[in-house]
């Protein structure tokens, strides 16, 4: 059998919850929330941009990559949390320039240390496949998809131009036919 793809809704509160008193938890925790919340790449996460988290206004304005179609999200009061933990650290280290998370060095971050670091929390969280970033994007469509988001949307909120790249996560979901023959 393939080896999934994708991290449960449950294993994504596991891998949220063994940040837990790790020396980058602030951003490290900031970082897995937005990468699953809002589906985001690991190029995207690294690359965004201050000017891109608008606390006041919660929202989150997404610049997707692989020629997908950029939008704003909302932000959820767990994630305005946990942004402004991240900000009060990050401010503390006076980093240069405007990427929203940096490295301890403060410099952007780099995918290779975001892969790392899921891997790690992975195995302290006891999951019982070896994590990493895509996986959180994937549990994003896979949760809206068991939410009953409509395949449309999810398409819209994960920037896919081809709709063949989201019906995996609503092909899957039996919940899609429960209000079929009532």
């Amino acid at each position: 059998m393939d080896e999934r793809k994708h991290l449960t809704a449950r294993e994504v509160d596991r891998l949220l919850d063994a940040v837990k008193g790790a020396r980058h938890e602030a951003r490290d925790r900031c970082l897995l929330l937005l990468l699953f919340r809002h589906g985001l790449r690991v190029s995207e996460a690294c690359g965004l941009k201050l000017s891109q988290v608008d606390v006041e206004s919660r929202c989150l304005h997404v610049a997707r990559l692989k020629k997908g179609l950029s939008t704003t999200h909302p932000l959820r009061g767990d994630e305005i949390r946990f942004i402004k933990a991240w900000l009060k650290t990050r401010a503390a280290m006076a980093p240069p320039g405007e990427t929203f998370f940096v490295s301890e060095r403060r410099a952007p971050l780099n995918r290779r240390t975001v892969w790392a670091a899921i891997r790690r929390y992975g195995e302290m969280a006891g999951l019982p496949l070896p994590a990493h970033p895509h996986m959180l994007r994937h549990a994003c469509g896979f949760a809206l998809a068991d939410q009953g988001a409509d395949t449309r949307l999810i398409q819209d909120y994960l920037g896919h131009r081809n709709i063949q790249h989201t019906v995996r996560y609503t092909a899957a979901n039996p919940a899609r036919f429960e209000k079929l023959w009532r």
